[in-house]
C-alpha cells in the first residue's frame, strides 16, 4: 500500500485491493483516514458485496432517507442523473448529514456509470479553512454553535424552481419534515486526528444559536468564501474503478454539473457517526 498526499485535500491509496484487505492495510487505511480526511482509491473491482463489506468496516451504515436506493441492496443510495435532466445532486457546496443529531462519520462513493467529460467532484478541507482564519476569530468562533436543517432542502420547505429535476429525485419529504434541526459546535475537535476544523455549510447550516438568519447571513458567507480558496481544493477526476472514501467532517465536495445530454450514476454508502466535540460542548 502506498500513500501520496495531495496539493488541496486529500491523498490517492495505491497498490491495494478494496476486495482483500489484510488486518495491518485496515490499519493503515484507518490511520491515512484520520491523517487525511479524504482519500482516492483508483484502478478497483468492486462490486455492491463488496462495497458494503469495506463501508461496514468503519461503521454502521446509514439508510438514506431522501436518496433513491438500490433496488438489491436498500444500504446502498444511487446518486444520479440521467440524459435528459439538468439538475445534479450535490451540485453545490456542502457536506453530508450535518442535519443528524450525530452526523455521518463520512461517506464511500463508487463510480458506476461515467459522462465521456466532465462530472469532477471537488473536495475542499476544513482544517485548513479553520487554519487559514485568524487567531482572534478562531477563538470567537470557538464559542459559536450554529442549527443545522434539511427541511429547506429535501423537505415541503424547499423552494419551488424551474428546474425541479433534482427535488424530483428526492423521497420522504415528511421525513425532512419531521426532524428536529440540531445545533453543533462551530468549530469542531475531530475525534481522529484531534484537530480542529470549522463546521459549517451553505447547503444545512441556517443561523447561529442565539442570532436570526438575518444576523448570522454576513458571518456566515464569510466563512464560506474563506473555506474554498484554491489552495484548500482537490478537483478529482472520475475514471471506471474509482472509489473515495471522504469525512463529513473534515471536508466539503461539490459536484460539478458539466456533462449534459450524458448519464452519470453513482452508488453511496454513508457511515453512521457519533456526537462532535467543539469547545467544550458536545453536541
Amino acid at each position: 500500500m502506498r500513500v501520496k498526499a495531495l496539493q488541496g485535500v486529500g491523498a490517492e491509496v495505491a497498490e491495494i485491493d478494496l476486495n482483500q484487505l489484510s488486518g495491518p492495510e485496515q490499519v493503515d487505511i484507518r490511520a491515512a483516514f484520520a491523517e487525511y480526511g479524504l482519500l482516492f482509491f483508483r484502478d478497483q473491482d468492486i462490486d455492491e458485496q463488496g462495497h458494503l463489506r469495506f463501508s461496514r468496516l468503519w461503521g454502521d451504515i446509514n439508510v438514506n432517507r431522501f436518496f433513491g436506493a438500490h433496488p438489491d441492496y436498500p444500504e446502498i443510495a444511487v446518486v444520479a442523473k440521467e440524459p435528459e435532466q439538468t439538475g445534479n445532486i450535490g451540485g453545490a457546496w456542502h457536506t453530508d448529514h450535518s442535519y443528524d443529531k450525530h452526523p455521518a462519520l463520512g461517506s464511500i462513493l463508487v463510480a458506476r456509470q461515467l459522462p465521456p467529460l466532465g462530472g469532477d467532484t471537488w473536495f475542499s478541507s476544513m482544517y485548513k479553512a479553520y487554519e487559514g482564519l485568524s487567531t482572534g476569530l478562531q477563538e470567537f468562533l470557538g464559542s459559536l454553535r450554529a442549527v443545522h436543517s434539511a427541511k429547506h432542502v429535501f423537505g415541503t420547505q424547499q423552494p419551488k424552481r424551474v428546474d425541479e429535476t433534482v427535488e424530483a429525485r428526492f423521497h420522504s419529504q415528511a421525513a425532512a419534515d419531521a426532524l428536529e434541526d440540531p445545533v453543533h459546535p462551530v468549530v469542531i475537535t475531530h475525534p481522529l486526528s484531534g484537530r480542529k476544523a470549522l463546521y459549517v455549510n451553505r447547503a444545512f447550516t441556517r443561523r447561529f444559536e442565539g442570532w436570526t438568519e438575518a444576523e448570522s447571513a454576513p458571518l456566515l458567507e464569510m466563512l464560506y468564501a474563506a473555506a474554498i480558496q484554491e489552495a484548500y481544493i482537490t478537483h478529482f477526476h472520475w475514471l471506471p474503478g474509482s472509489v473515495v472514501f471522504w469525512d463529513n467532517r473534515a471536508t466539503w465536495h461539490f459536484a460539478q454539473n458539466d456533462y449534459q445530454g450524458h448519464r452519470r450514476i453513482m452508488h453511496r454508502t454513508t457511515i453512521e457517526g457519533g456526537p462532535l466535540q467543539g469547545s467544550g460542548l458536545v453536541s
